[in-house]
C-alpha cells in the first residue's frame, strides 16, 4: 500500500512505520516536489496512493502547493491525515467532493489549552509587578484575582475546548460551553447553542474562542457581543482570527471591556506593522504559536501512524471530519 508523506516528517517516523506497518510502500515528496517511491523518482501519474499525510511540516516552508495538487490528481487516494485543526482553505473541500476522508489534527489541542491557562493567570497575576518588585528590591505584597470561582465561556467545545474546558475546571472555575450541535459529553457545568449567548455573556469572566471558522462563526465577537460582555472580563481568541470584528474590539478597548483582549490569531496573518494592535495597552499580540508546544509533533506523528494502522486493517480513522463541516469552513 502506497502512501504518500513529505520525506522530512518520513525521516522522523521511518523507524516507527517500518515495524508497525512493513506493508506499506513509502511515496515520498521531496522539498523541491518531486515524488520517488524506494529511492526511485517517479511520474505523479504513476503513483498509486492510498492514504496521505499532510504532516505539518508542509506549511513550514515545505512544498505544500505541489503535495495538495498531488491529492487531487490522485485517482487512488481514500484518506488525508492532516496537520492542521482546521480545513478553511478551499482545498479541503475539494478532497472532500472527490469523496475522499479526512482526519483533523488533535495534536496541537494539548499545547494550546496550557497556552490559554498561561495567558489568563498572566493577567490575573501581578507577574510584571512582582519582577520589577525583586528588581528593585522592594518588600511588598501584590493581591492577584483567583481563577477559583469564575465563570468561562469556550465557544466551540471541540477538542482544543474540551482541553481548555478540564484545565479550567481543575482550577475551580465553571465552564460554560457553546456548539451547534452538543454531543452531551462535553466536560462543561453547562452547554448552551449559540442563540443563547447574549444571555449568559454578562456572567462570564473569561471568554475563550475555540471554534471552527465558517459561515457562522464569522465575527461573532462584534459589536453587539461586546456590548454584552462584563467589566473586567478576558477575551481571548485562538480559534481564528476572522471570528472577531477587530474594529469593533478596538473600540470597545476604548471603553474599557475586555479589561484584556489575548489574540493568538487575526484577520491577517502576519499582523501587519502598522496595526494598532501591536501597541493597544490591554492587547497581547503573539504570532499564532499556541500549539507550538515541545510535545506537538511527537503527538502528531503518533496520531498519525495509530490512524495509518486502523487504515491498513480496514477500520474507519479516528478524529474524521464531517464533509458538510469542512466544506462550510471554506465558505
Amino acid at each position: 500500500m502506497q502512501v504518500l508523506i513529505y520525506e522530512r516528517a518520513f525521516q522522523r517516523i521511518r523507524a516507527q512505520l517500518s515495524e508497525r506497518l512493513p506493508q506499506v510502500e513509502p511515496l515520498l515528496m521531496g522539498a523541491d516536489g518531486t515524488l520517488s517511491l524506494a529511492g526511485t523518482q517517479v511520474a505523479p501519474e504513476q503513483a498509486l496512493a492510498r492514504a496521505a499525510w499532510a504532516s505539518s511540516d508542509l506549511y513550514a516552508g515545505g512544498p505544500v502547493r505541489d503535495f495538495m495538487i498531488a491529492c487531487l490528481k490522485s485517482q487512488s487516494l481514500r484518506w488525508v491525515q492532516s496537520g492542521g485543526a482546521g480545513f478553511e482553505h478551499p482545498v479541503f473541500a475539494r478532497l472532500v467532493d472527490k469523496g475522499i476522508a479526512l482526519s483533523v489534527n488533535t495534536a496541537g489541542s494539548i499545547a494550546i489549552a496550557e497556552f490559554v491557562i498561561a495567558a489568563v493567570l498572566d493577567e490575573l497575576q501581578p507577574q510584571q509587578q512582582r519582577r520589577e518588585l525583586q528588581l528593585a528590591r522592594r518588600w511588598q505584597r501584590t493581591p492577584f484575582r483567583e481563577v477559583f470561582g469564575t465563570t468561562w465561556l469556550i465557544v466551540g467545545v471541540g477538542s482544543i475546548g474540551s482541553e481548555l474546558a478540564r484545565r479550567a475546571r481543575a482550577f475551580g472555575a465553571r465552564v460554560i460551553g457553546v456548539r451547534r450541535t452538543p454531543s452531551g459529553e462535553e466536560p462543561v457545568d453547562r452547554m448552551i447553542t449559540p442563540p443563547a449567548l447574549p444571555e449568559v455573556l454578562p456572567a462570564c469572566d473569561v471568554i475563550a474562542l475555540c471554534a471552527a471558522q465558517n459561515p457562522d462563526s464569522q465575527r461573532i465577537v462584534n459589536a453587539a457581543f461586546l456590548s454584552r460582555m462584563k467589566r473586567g472580563s478576558l477575551l481571548v481568541n485562538i480559534a481564528r482570527g476572522t471570528l472577531v470584528d477587530e474594529p469593533a474590539l478596538l473600540q470597545s478597548l476604548e471603553r474599557g471591556i475586555p479589561e484584556c483582549a489575548i489574540l493568538d490569531v487575526f484577520a491577517q496573518e502576519p499582523l501587519p506593522q502598522e496595526s494598532p494592535l501591536w501597541t493597544h495597552p490591554r492587547v497581547r499580540v503573539s504570532a499564532h504559536n499556541a500549539a507550538n508546544g515541545l510535545g506537538y509533533i511527537a503527538r502528531g506523528d503518533a496520531q498519525f501512524l495509530d490512524n495509518l494502522q486502523r487504515f491498513a486493517a480496514g477500520e474507519r480513522p479516528l478524529q474524521l471530519a464531517d464533509p458538510e463541516s469542512v466544506k462550510r469552513s471554506s465558505q
